[in-house]
């Protein structure tokens, strides 16, 4: 009897959901992605319009992308995305950026990328093997600024908005030719193995780790300066 209950413990256990760890350098992705957004809501005139921000159906965020070259060098970065469900926000799934051309010209430094995507199609696109920016999905440098979105209606057709950040600076800017795609290791780390990123920020599998609160806090604040929804 006494072999039957610790068996059936063992089974309940096994049946309870666990939050799965993340590596020490994921979580330092997740932090550094929670700043960028931050900073970048808290400035409404000199970062990305509030509206905008608001009516992106995913915001992905990569932090520290690395140029390796000039001009014609090559981009690795990276990152995380999240989607809007519902009222929330998904959790986080982990992103990779890479291939350099001369269309994704980032500069000499490390520079953070923000690529807000405003529709259904470019996040079914996004979340993809493997999507060319530029070429699967259209993409258009944002507008920056509390009044810039009413002098660029021509870019609101575009599938994404992409900013970069260097030096504390929000510009837009263009990254045709760049690549995304899942970071399949870090997505099972975080999620079990086979989980992918379609299902994790359609709420269909994974449970946001505890590394991520400060990104989801910093996506789901009411207002620019990080007021946290109620």
């Amino acid at each position: 009897m006494k072999i039957l209950s610790v068996a059936l413990v063992g089974l309940i256990l096994c049946a309870v959901p666990t939050q799965a760890d993340v590596s020490s350098s994921e979580a330092s992705r997740l932090n550094a992605a929670a700043t960028t957004v931050r900073d970048l809501r808290a400035s409404p005139d000199k970062g990305i319009p509030e509206d905008l921000f608001k009516r992106a159906d995913c915001v992905a965020v990569i932090p520290g992308l690395k140029k390796a070259g000039f001009i014609f060098g090559g981009e690795f970065g990276k990152g995380v995305v999240s989607c809007r469900t519902d009222q929330t926000w998904s959790a986080p799934a982990f992103l990779e950026m890479e291939k350099g051309s001369a269309g994704l010209q980032i500069g000499a430094e490390e520079t953070d990328l923000v690529l807000l995507v405003m529709n259904r199609s470019g996040m079914d696109k996004l979340l993809g093997d493997k999507v060319t920016l530029g070429g699967d999905v259209s993409v258009a440098a944002g507008p920056v600024g509390r009044n810039a979105a009413a002098s660029t209606d021509t870019r609101m057709t575009a599938q994404m908005l992409a900013y970069s950040r260097s030096k504390g600076v929000f510009a837009g800017i263009d990254v045709s030719g760049g690549s995304l795609r899942p970071d399949k290791k870090a997505n099972a780390d975080a999620y079990g193995t086979g989980v992918t990123a379609r299902e994790v920020v359609n709420g269909q599998k994974g449970t946001a780790p505890h590394a991520a609160d400060a990104f989801l806090q910093a996506l789901s604040a009411d207002s620019p300066t990080g007021a946290p929804r109620k």
